[in-house]
């Protein structure tokens, strides 16, 4: 006679919610990675005003205001936002604040722009938001906020 083992399943099971993130704890996770000259310029942007700041690679620490209505990025020194490289086009991007949002636009540059790490043609922008132009990795931040 052969004997059958139970076999007991276990149908519970374990998730593990550590790995799901906010986007606020997004932007802390990015606050954490900064200096603290950096933290502090990022804490101190006035309501109304928003900035790219480079936080890793070539040129970290390099900061772009943006407290006009249209902000151009690109290679051309005629740009409020100069990236002196040649992975930047001349006329690259620009950012348009319209009614205290963000809109980013590529201009037809030759390599793109990445947001967040797809490539972009045109988006909103929110705060801690990636972008890649050119060799340039660049987080946004909006001013106004209360960080911790």
């Amino acid at each position: 006679m052969e004997s059958k083992k139970s076999t007991n399943h276990d149908l519970t099971t374990t998730i593990n919610l550590g790995a799901l993130r906010s986007v606020s704890d997004h932007v802390s996770a990015l606050l954490e990675g900064a200096t603290v000259a950096e933290r502090d310029v990022i804490a101190a942007l006035p309501e109304g005003s928003a900035m790219l700041i480079v936080l890793s690679g070539p040129a970290r620490g390099a900061r772009f205001l943006i407290n006009s209505d249209l902000t151009r990025i690109g290679r051309s020194p005629e740009n409020e936002i100069f990236l002196d490289d040649i992975t930047v086009s001349r006329k690259h991007a620009e950012i348009e604040k319209k009614d205290g949002a963000y809109q980013l636009r590529d201009c037809g540059s030759l390599n793109g722009t990445y947001v967040d790490g797809q490539i972009e043609n045109e988006i909103s922008l929110k705060d801690g938001t990636e972008l890649n132009i050119g060799k340039y990795k660049l987080h946004f931040f909006v001013g106004g906020k209360v960080r911790g």
